[in-house]
């Protein structure tokens, strides 16, 4: 987008004068040369397969097992559907700004800018903690499956080793990494998939026609016992949906990664165009493949394991007779939580630079050096890498898990902040007077997609903990970890609001839409062609995966 008309972007002051430094009031002060600071190295090709690998994890390829047993082969589908709507809806409403502004901080500095400052900071803060709770003592399990009788704590180890070398060698090496562990992910997911379809259709060595059945008996939803009527089926329900929120976690990743994307005007549209599909052919496919071959009363989805065994996609496998697919399983799973890890730091040091540049964290956060590598917030992000070792021991294991329950809520809090930044942008870009078609993306769905978000995200909060207010379902582990976040990002919210004295809300006259734009408009080029046949091969399978 080129920018023609500066005055036509630029917001007045109360007294009619073109002013871009200040907003008075407290409004928003932009620094610009901090927010650019950082070293665009991500290709196109990174930027496709970030996207579609952040959306594969482990929620997928093991989390699917307590959603089959949570609401049954239908419950599940609804549920991961339902989710999908509102994530797809996340992903348009991000796109159109952070294509416009990819600026470091992503949607926690876009927050600031078009809302109010101190809702950027209880944005900030709450994406920072749950991108900084680890995720390497699955990794650790994982491994241990293969190699029984070593203590978790050197696979943890090796694992916090791998993860923050990996970003301590610059962006450069994150986004080949990630590259590559993305890659076999949707390899995997995609031939399971395949293999899964095959298999119901009766094309499996035993070569039994599934069909529907197990839709049938035990039934299409889960009943429970202990809950009358249809409010069972509704608690199961809203654990599949919880389930779906965690296993979703992570699609806004691109968003942070904009401020260090090659060509983000171009780049960026085509990877928010592509998430609809992959929600579409992974998670919708993947649970509706495991729900035809895999009867949600199955006891081995029960498993307390965190490895392959436990996946409905080994024991479909099992069913039908195909044995040693378990290896393959959890060698994918593995990389998965390697992914995770190494994804959640970048993350957090990301989020981190984008809070301290915007006055929310203290200033030896903004430092970099070669040429805009974040070294202070990397190091100390990783510091917190540490917490995995509290699983080794079984009560520091349990308030681990708590914390990694927060993080589910403090998600869902995340998209619905991106929802109300997305309608404060669009009610301040209109009411400027800019055309909307001009913009580098932008979604027929609006502003309808950002409502949607927003009631989503607030009733998923709600019926998080739904069932511990039934008969006899009262758990005060399960009541604070579901609703204290919802009680905390207000309260960071209005505390800051309070301490900084700033408006409710920036006046839409008031909003800054010229700041950082002539810099990103500058470093708009048309993408390089592959320098040799291995970047040929690479882009032709992140582009044909993308697609």
């Amino acid at each position: 987008m080129s920018i023609e008309d500066e005055n036509h972007l630029s917001f007045k002051n109360e007294k009619g004068n073109v002013d871009v430094q200040n907003v008075e009031d407290g409004g928003y002060t932009e620094p610009t040369n901090q927010d650019l600071a950082l070293n665009r190295q991500l290709k196109n090709r990174h930027v496709a397969m970030i996207s579609i690998g952040s959306v594969i994890g482990t929620g997928l390829f093991l989390g699917s097992a307590t959603a089959l047993t949570s609401g049954g082969p239908v419950g599940t589908l609804l549920g991961y559907a339902f989710m999908g709507t509102i994530v797809w809806c996340v992903m348009v409403s991000i796109g159109e700004m952070i294509a416009f502004l990819p600026i470091a901080g992503g949607q926690i500095k876009l927050a600031g800018r078009f809302v109010d400052p101190a809702f950027g900071f209880a944005v900030g803060w709450s994406f920072w903690y749950g991108w900084t709770v680890p995720e390497l003592s699955a990794a650790a399990t994982l491994i241990d499956f293969w190699q029984p009788g070593v203590s978790n704590g050197v696979w943890i180890t090796i694992c916090l080793v791998v993860a923050v070398g990996i970003n301590m060698s610059g962006v450069g090496v994150y986004g080949e990494c990630e590259f590559i562990f993305s890659s076999i992910k949707v390899i995997t997911i995609t031939a399971l998939i395949i293999l899964g379809i095959i298999l119901d259709l009766g094309g499996g060595p035993t070569h039994d026609r599934i069909g529907f059945r197990y839709w049938k008996n035990p039934g299409p939803f889960v009943q429970f016992n202990n809950i009358p009527g249809g409010t069972g089926r509704l608690v199961g329900w809203s654990r599949v949906v919880i389930q779906a929120a965690f296993s979703y976690a992570g699609t806004e990743t691109v968003a942070i990664a904009a401020a260090e994307a090659k060509n983000p005007r171009r780049n960026l549209p085509k990877a928010i165009r592509r998430v609809f599909f992959r929600i579409v052919v992974f998670y919708i496919g993947g649970v509706f493949v495991v729900g035809l071959l895999v009867p949600s009363n199955d006891p081995r989805l029960n498993l307390a394991g965190d490895n392959a065994t436990a996946s409905p996609f080994v024991i479909a496998m099992d069913n039908a007779g195909i044995k040693g697919l378990t290896s393959v399983i959890n060698a994918a799973l593995l990389t998965a939580a390697w992914s995770a890890a190494s994804s959640d730091l970048y993350l957090a040091s990301r989020g981190l630079y984008g809070l301290a540049t915007a006055g929310n964290a203290p200033k030896i956060f903004t430092r970099t050096i070669r040429g805009g590598f974040p070294y202070v917030c990397v190091s100390f992000c990783a510091a917190f890498s540490l917490l995995s070792f509290m699983s080794l021991a079984s009560s520091s294991g349990q308030v681990f898990l708590w914390l990694s329950s927060l993080t589910a809520t403090c998600g869902l809090w995340g998209w619905c902040a991106i929802g109300i930044t997305y309608l404060r942008f669009r009610k301040g870009f209109l009411a400027q007077g800019m055309d909307r078609s001009k913009l580098p993306y932008t979604s027929a769905l609006q502003p309808y997609a950002a409502w949607w978000v927003v009631i989503g995200c607030v009733l998923c909060m709600i019926f998080s903990g739904y069932e511990v207010f039934l008969t006899g379902g009262w758990n005060t582990a399960t009541f604070v970890t579901n609703y204290l976040p919802i009680i905390l990002f207000p309260l960071l919210w209005v505390g800051c609001k309070f301490y900084k004295g700033t408006k409710f809300f920036i006046p839409p006259m008031d909003m800054d839409f010229v700041s950082d734009v002539k810099e990103i408009d500058a470093i708009t080029t048309e993408d390089p062609p592959p320098r040799n046949w291995v970047e040929r091969v690479w882009m032709a399978i992140a582009l044909n995966i993308a697609s």
